[in-house]
Protein backbone atom coordinates (compact mmCIF):
# COMPACT_ATOMS: atom_id res chain seq x y z
CA UNK A 1 0.00 0.00 0.00
CA UNK A 2 1.05 3.56 -0.62
CA UNK A 3 2.27 5.58 2.37
CA UNK A 4 0.14 8.57 3.41
CA UNK A 5 2.20 11.73 4.04
CA UNK A 6 1.24 13.51 7.24
CA UNK A 7 2.62 16.21 9.51
CA UNK A 8 3.24 15.51 13.21
CA UNK A 9 0.26 17.72 14.08
CA UNK A 10 -2.00 15.85 11.66
CA UNK A 11 -0.90 12.49 13.05
CA UNK A 12 -1.49 13.64 16.63
CA UNK A 13 -4.95 14.98 15.74
CA UNK A 14 -5.96 11.63 14.23
CA UNK A 15 -4.64 9.77 17.28
CA UNK A 16 -6.68 12.07 19.55
CA UNK A 17 -9.83 11.56 17.49
CA UNK A 18 -9.33 7.78 17.52
CA UNK A 19 -8.89 7.76 21.30
CA UNK A 20 -12.08 9.86 21.69
CA UNK A 21 -14.06 7.53 19.43
CA UNK A 22 -12.87 4.36 21.19
CA UNK A 23 -13.02 5.52 24.80
CA UNK A 24 -16.03 7.88 24.78
CA UNK A 25 -18.19 7.62 21.66
CA UNK A 26 -18.20 3.83 21.24
CA UNK A 27 -19.18 3.05 24.88
CA UNK A 28 -21.86 5.78 24.80
CA UNK A 29 -23.47 4.39 21.65
CA UNK A 30 -23.38 0.82 22.99
CA UNK A 31 -25.19 2.07 26.08
CA UNK A 32 -27.75 3.96 23.94
CA UNK A 33 -28.44 0.82 21.86
CA UNK A 34 -28.97 -1.27 25.01
CA UNK A 35 -31.36 1.34 26.39
CA UNK A 36 -33.30 1.52 23.11
CA UNK A 37 -33.61 -2.29 23.02
CA UNK A 38 -35.35 -2.17 26.38
CA UNK A 39 -38.18 -0.15 24.82
CA UNK A 40 -39.51 -3.22 23.04
CA UNK A 41 -40.38 -3.74 19.37
CA UNK A 42 -37.20 -2.90 17.41
CA UNK A 43 -38.94 -2.67 14.02
CA UNK A 44 -40.68 0.57 15.01
CA UNK A 45 -38.09 1.89 17.44
CA UNK A 46 -36.61 5.11 15.97
CA UNK A 47 -34.15 5.54 18.86
CA UNK A 48 -32.72 2.07 18.19
CA UNK A 49 -32.34 2.65 14.44
CA UNK A 50 -30.76 6.05 15.02
CA UNK A 51 -28.29 4.61 17.53
CA UNK A 52 -27.40 1.73 15.17
CA UNK A 53 -26.79 4.20 12.35
CA UNK A 54 -24.53 6.29 14.59
CA UNK A 55 -22.70 3.14 15.68
CA UNK A 56 -22.10 2.25 12.04
CA UNK A 57 -20.65 5.71 11.39
CA UNK A 58 -18.39 5.52 14.47
CA UNK A 59 -17.08 2.06 13.57
CA UNK A 60 -16.43 3.17 9.99
CA UNK A 61 -14.54 6.24 11.16
CA UNK A 62 -12.46 4.14 13.58
CA UNK A 63 -11.45 1.81 10.72
CA UNK A 64 -10.66 4.77 8.45
CA UNK A 65 -8.42 6.43 11.08
CA UNK A 66 -6.68 3.17 12.01
CA UNK A 67 -5.96 2.56 8.32
CA UNK A 68 -4.58 6.07 7.83
CA UNK A 69 -2.40 5.87 10.93
CA UNK A 70 -1.10 2.46 9.84
CA UNK A 71 0.01 3.85 6.48
CA UNK A 72 1.15 7.24 7.78
CA UNK A 73 4.56 8.59 6.89
CA UNK A 74 5.15 11.42 9.35
CA UNK A 75 7.17 14.20 7.74
CA UNK A 76 8.73 17.00 9.77
CA UNK A 77 8.52 20.17 7.63
CA UNK A 78 11.16 21.94 9.75
CA UNK A 79 13.80 19.57 8.34
CA UNK A 80 12.98 20.61 4.75
CA UNK A 81 13.98 23.57 2.60
CA UNK A 82 14.12 24.70 -1.01
CA UNK A 83 11.36 24.56 -3.58
CA UNK A 84 7.73 23.85 -2.65
CA UNK A 85 7.04 20.33 -1.44
CA UNK A 86 4.93 18.59 1.21
CA UNK A 87 4.85 20.57 4.45
CA UNK A 88 5.70 23.94 2.89
CA UNK A 89 3.84 27.02 4.08
CA UNK A 90 3.36 29.07 0.93
CA UNK A 91 2.23 32.67 0.54
CA UNK A 92 0.74 33.45 -2.85
CA UNK A 93 -0.72 36.54 -4.47
CA UNK A 94 -3.60 36.21 -6.93
CA UNK A 95 -2.30 37.97 -10.05
CA UNK A 96 -5.81 39.17 -10.98
CA UNK A 97 -7.05 40.51 -7.63
CA UNK A 98 -3.75 41.09 -5.72
CA UNK A 99 -5.29 39.09 -2.84
CA UNK A 100 -2.69 37.28 -0.70
CA UNK A 101 -3.29 33.76 0.60
CA UNK A 102 -1.15 31.56 2.84
CA UNK A 103 -1.51 27.78 2.90
CA UNK A 104 0.44 24.86 4.31
CA UNK A 105 0.53 21.81 2.06
CA UNK A 106 -0.53 18.79 4.15
CA UNK A 107 -1.91 15.26 3.75
CA UNK A 108 -5.52 14.68 2.77
CA UNK A 109 -6.58 13.49 6.25
CA UNK A 110 -5.50 16.75 7.88
CA UNK A 111 -6.53 19.19 5.15
CA UNK A 112 -8.86 22.03 6.15
CA UNK A 113 -8.98 24.97 3.77
CA UNK A 114 -10.58 27.27 6.38
CA UNK A 115 -7.54 26.71 8.62
CA UNK A 116 -5.10 27.24 5.75
CA UNK A 117 -4.27 23.53 5.42
CA UNK A 118 -4.22 22.60 1.72
CA UNK A 119 -4.62 18.96 0.59
CA UNK A 120 -1.50 17.82 -1.30
CA UNK A 121 -3.80 16.21 -3.89
CA UNK A 122 -5.67 19.47 -4.62
CA UNK A 123 -5.16 21.18 -8.00
CA UNK A 124 -3.47 24.19 -6.38
CA UNK A 125 -1.02 22.08 -4.34
CA UNK A 126 -0.16 19.90 -7.33
CA UNK A 127 0.55 23.02 -9.40
CA UNK A 128 2.74 24.48 -6.63
CA UNK A 129 4.99 21.43 -6.09
CA UNK A 130 8.51 22.17 -7.32
CA UNK A 131 8.00 25.93 -7.71
CA UNK A 132 10.33 28.58 -6.24
CA UNK A 133 9.77 32.06 -4.80
CA UNK A 134 8.88 34.49 -7.60
CA UNK A 135 7.49 31.78 -9.88
CA UNK A 136 4.11 32.24 -11.53
CA UNK A 137 1.64 29.36 -11.29
CA UNK A 138 -1.37 28.64 -13.52
CA UNK A 139 -4.06 26.59 -11.79
CA UNK A 140 -7.15 25.11 -13.40
CA UNK A 141 -9.87 25.23 -10.74
CA UNK A 142 -13.60 24.47 -10.91
CA UNK A 143 -14.13 28.25 -11.05
CA UNK A 144 -11.79 28.63 -14.04
CA UNK A 145 -8.11 29.46 -14.59
CA UNK A 146 -6.27 31.23 -11.77
CA UNK A 147 -2.80 32.77 -11.83
CA UNK A 148 -0.73 33.09 -8.67
CA UNK A 149 2.77 34.34 -7.92
CA UNK A 150 4.74 32.61 -5.16
CA UNK A 151 5.71 35.32 -2.63
CA UNK A 152 7.35 33.15 0.03
CA UNK A 153 8.06 29.56 1.04
CA UNK A 154 8.63 28.56 4.66
CA UNK A 155 9.07 25.25 6.43
CA UNK A 156 7.77 25.49 10.01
Amino acid sequence: MEKIPMTRAGYAALETELKQLKSVERPAIISAIAEAREHGDLSENAEYHSAREKQSFIEGRIKEIEGALGLAEVIDPTSLSGSIKFGATVTLVDEDTDEEKTWQIVGEHEANIEKGLLNIKSPIARALIGKEEGDSVEVRTPGGEKSYEVLSIAYR
